[in-house]
């Protein structure tokens, strides 16, 4: 008996396996198994019989290439390795359809789910753990990776064994995962740009939804509030607060704001904070109606040694908080900017246009406005604050 996965199947010993004519009926019986499985655990079990067959024959291989064995015996043992190697791998492409079918039953809870990375129900109806049954994480993402580019060429595993084959290369997993590596990246690709279109279409859709509203509403919501920041002492911490620059407003002051009444049902917020007001940004944006869901950092770079304000640390970025309310759609894979931003400082609490940009760059077509504008409204945005102005007159 031989342990996979914290189940015992049965396993013939590697010297039975050398014996004529036992490997090939030992792959047989893989591939026959994988037919007939129709459970998990049964696919699983076929799998692990390909993979002890694989282990077998490269065994094999490497014992008859160093004894100088014949090129045909040293081809017999190749074409043995390969057909367990298709075997094993057409066994993984089912299992990423069965996980794949637990995660949508409530059976497995999925990436950092309570339920841990729960997967099938096992012989006994009992659920077990993706290690239990011998299915990790690394092999969960290959087996999808197979079934991707079984799905787009059903016989590709099969050619990329017999070019191997033909070339009296080696049939190894490293091997077959390398010529994989090309036609999956096209496939991934395509995916990609398919996910892109429908993107596109998804917030084409919406932003004709919103616009058709009664009363004006907003898929885009850009707010960067006048936090008012209590330093340790009013007496010796003022020197370098907001207040000295303009009004500043309490927080409850800000969060009672009616921003869920200019909100179409589907819309995401950017709403500005500072490091030390994090916890009040958080507290707003639920007020408000959205639910965090990431952010962004601006990283100042200021003129020559200049530092910003800060008690633990000086204060060399803000926080670009991200939350979003109904369904809005996120951007297409391939198309996220990274998480940061480089940017000058220029007046104070300014806010470089460049994150303005990305925001168009997702939301080309939603109606987007921006409180606490400072000047006029951006083209193709309203403007809503105490230093806002109407848009320039365009030339």
């Amino acid at each position: 008996m031989a342990e996979s996965g914290g189940r015992r199947v049965n396993a013939p010993s590697a010297l039975s396996l050398s014996e004529p004519g036992t490997l090939p009926a030992f792959v047989r019986r893989a591939a026959e198994m994988l037919a007939a499985a129709s459970s998990a655990a049964e696919v699983l079990d076929a799998r692990d019989h390909a993979a002890m067959a694989y282990d077998a024959a490269k065994r094999a291989a490497r014992l008859a290439t160093a004894k100088g064995a014949h090129d045909e015996v040293v081809a017999a043992v190749y074409r043995a390795q390969a057909d367990a190697l298709e075997i094993e791998s057409l066994a993984k492409r089912r299992l990423a359809d069965e996980y794949d079918a637990a995660l949508e039953r409530g059976d497995v809870a999925g990436h950092g789910g309570r339920r841990g990375n729960q997967f099938a129900k096992v012989r006994d109806g009992n659920l077990a753990t993706a290690s239990d049954v011998g299915l990790s994480r690394p092999e969960i993402f290959e087996a999808r990776r197979i079934r991707n580019a079984v799905e787009r060429e059903p016989g590709i595993i099969r050619r990329v064994l017999e070019d191997i084959l033909d070339a009296g290369d080696e049939p190894t997993k490293a091997r077959l995962r390398k010529e994989l590596g090309g036609p999956i990246r096209k496939i991934r690709a395509a995916q990609q740009a398919l996910k892109k279109q429908r993107r596109a279409v998804r917030e084409i859709e919406l932003a004709g939804k919103i616009v058709a509203l009664p009363d004006r509403r907003y898929g885009t919501i850009y707010a960067d509030p006048e936090w008012r920041f209590e330093p340790y002492s009013r007496e010796t911490g003022m020197d370098r607060a907001a207040d000295n620059h303009y009004p500043t407003s309490p927080t409850d002051e800000i969060a009672a704001r009616d921003v869920a009444s200019i909100a179409a049902d589907d819309c995401a917020l950017f709403l500005w904070a500072t490091a030390p007001m994090l916890p009040d940004a958080l507290y707003v944006m639920d007020m408000w109606g959205f639910a965090y869901v990431t952010h962004c950092v601006w990283i100042k770079v200021r003129a020559g040694e200049a530092r910003g304000p800060g008690y633990w640390f000086t204060g060399e970025h803000e926080l670009l908080l991200v939350g979003t309310r109904g369904n809005v759609p996120a951007p297409a894979p391939g198309t996220q900017f990274p998480s940061f931003l480089i940017a000058p400082v220029t007046e104070h609490s300014a806010k470089p246009e460049e994150f303005l940009e990305r925001i168009e760059a997702y939301f080309p077509n939603l109606p987007k406005i921006e409180l606490n504008r400072r000047g006029p409204a951006r083209r193709g945005w309203d403007a809503w604050g105490a230093e806002a102005a109407p848009p320039e007159p365009e030339a």
